[in-house]
């Protein structure tokens, strides 16, 4: 079985290079490197060594995913008749996708693997910025940089920010997390002679600098907590204060049960922003409801029973399986009518539900929502009107039953249950008129608030009281309102 072995040239230069491993670049096994932009490499020129590179390969590839498949099948192929020498920068088991692919597929080629060693760059770069690591640090790749693997408040080294463009990349991703002015270092060659340390502001990251296959970035951690208020864990934190001892009396106090009334009351906050389409308000009201969210957590938390972790554990994995057509390998569907089936085949095979869909509308909805949900789980049966005319007629149907049960004045509990008829026949008609009940509703509201407003407005610039005013002249104030579009 040949095999290929696999050196590091280290962070410096041929001075800092193993003995060991500079035998092995100076014997007689074919020698491939993957990329000649290295301090070694000079030294290993003026000593003859011969070596073929990498390096066209990344001019030629626009994907790094590209160049580094490429270079692996080359040695693979390489490697099929003899043994030979693959030499990378740093540390081959640090930062290097190359060696992880043949790691991972030499066994496959019948090819061996061997690692001989090689100094990390993260040595020399620490050294270069001067922090100790068991502090805490992590350690990302520039070129598959995302915000969402970021920790703020632990040093953050970025490797392999190769050109300006994974720089660009990185900065605006850093600049969802970070104020433009953070100060951050750029890092090149470290360990060697021509080592720079610059420290410059996020937003000037890709601006007049040369970048290279041995340039890192250094982030600090964020000390400002300010800067953390962006961050979910700091969130979960500030809940758990004010629910400690040492924190918040009334929220110390506060129960599911108790919060109950404030998750509604938020809840319909946030719709008031949606339709007013004012997004500062939509962001303050989102983050009351999330509040009412972080308060069941952490009570459930404290009770021992569940935390924050089990609530987005269950709504992610709850999406992931109702949405085979996104996240598994059922064919893709096509209309929301498709998606909604879908839904609700899933839902009813889960485990633990009930027999009845009917079960799947939950008792705790507000009546309006509820006559909705109902009319629209029994349209899934098939028990719907194909036209809105029938629809009409059984309103007009209900308005007459309770006409008569009000006008008989007799029996106040038939009122109430013809007058409940009319209003699940109203719901039923915007249902057919894909109008949502609460909505309108909610619209009925805030037009009625703002033409009653209007009327304050009257009396009050005429210096009176409401009992100053016949209904009529109240009621003349309410069509100026209605005809100024109010």
């Amino acid at each position: 079985m040949t095999k290929i072995i696999i050196v590091g040239l280290g962070a410096g230069d041929i001075n800092q290079l193993p003995l060991g491993v500079y035998n092995l670049l100076k014997n007689d096994y074919p020698l491939f490197l993957r990329t000649k932009e290295h301090p070694v490499v000079e030294s290993l020129e003026q000593e003859g060594v011969a070596y073929f590179s990498f390096d066209a390969i990344y001019e030629k590839n626009q994907q790094f995913t590209d160049v580094y498949e490429e270079i692996v099948e080359k040695l693979f192929s390489e490697a099929s008749d003899k043994d030979i020498v693959y030499a990378v920068p740093g540390a081959p088991i640090v930062a290097e996708r190359t060696v992880q692919l043949l790691l991972e597929r030499g066994e496959e080629m019948g090819i061996e693997i061997e690692l001989a060693g090689g100094q990390s760059f993260l040595d020399a770069l620490f050294q270069a910025v001067r922090i100790d690591p068991i502090e805490g640090f992590q350690l990302l790749d520039g070129t598959n940089f995302s915000k969402y693997n970021v920790q703020l408040t632990q040093h953050m080294i970025i490797a392999q920010v190769y050109d300006q463009m994974v720089a660009s990349n990185v900065k605006l991703e850093l600049m969802e997390l970070l104020p433009d002015t953070y100060e951050i270092y750029i890092v090149a060659n470290a360990g060697s002679a021509a080592e720079s340390v610059k420290k410059v502001p996020l937003y000037l990251l890709d601006h007049e600098f040369s970048f290279s296959n041995l340039t890192s970035l250094y982030i600090p951690p964020v000390k400002d907590e300010r800067i953390l208020y962006k961050n979910f864990t700091y969130l979960r934190q500030v809940v758990a204060t004010l629910r400690s001892p040492n924190g918040c009396p009334w929220d110390r106090e506060q129960t599911h049960q108790s919060l109950k009334k404030y998750l509604i009351e938020e809840a319909y906050e946030l719709l008031e922003a949606i339709d007013e389409n004012d997004d500062d308000h939509m962001v303050e009201e989102l983050g009351d409801v999330l509040l009412q969210i972080m308060l069941h957590a952490q009570i459930g938390e404290e009770e021992g029973y569940f935390t924050i972790d089990d609530v987005t554990e269950a709504i992610t994995s709850k999406m992931i399986r109702r949405h085979p057509h996104v996240f598994g390998d059922k064919a893709a569907a096509k209309t929301v009518d498709e998606v909604l089936s879908n839904w609700q085949d899933i839902k009813q095979n889960e485990e633990g539900r009930e027999e009845t869909r009917f079960a799947a509308v939950k008792k705790g909805l507000p009546a309006l929502l509820q006559a909705y949900e109902l009319q629209k789980m029994a349209k899934s049966f098939g028990f719907d009107w194909q036209e809105i005319e029938p629809v009409i007629e059984k309103l007009k149907e209900e308005l007459d039953e309770w006409l008569i049960e009000v006008n008989s004045g007799v029996n106040k509990d038939a009122i109430e249950l013809e007058y409940g008829d009319l209003l699940f026949s109203m719901v039923n008609i915007a249902r057919f008129l894909s109008i949502h009940p609460e909505e309108a509703l909610i619209r009925a509201n805030q037009k009625f608030v703002r033409r009653f407003q209007y009327i304050e407005e009257k009396i009050n610039k005429a210096g009176k009281q409401f009992s100053d005013y016949t209904l009529e002249e109240l009621d003349s104030f309410w069509n100026e309102a209605k005809e100024s579009g109010l």
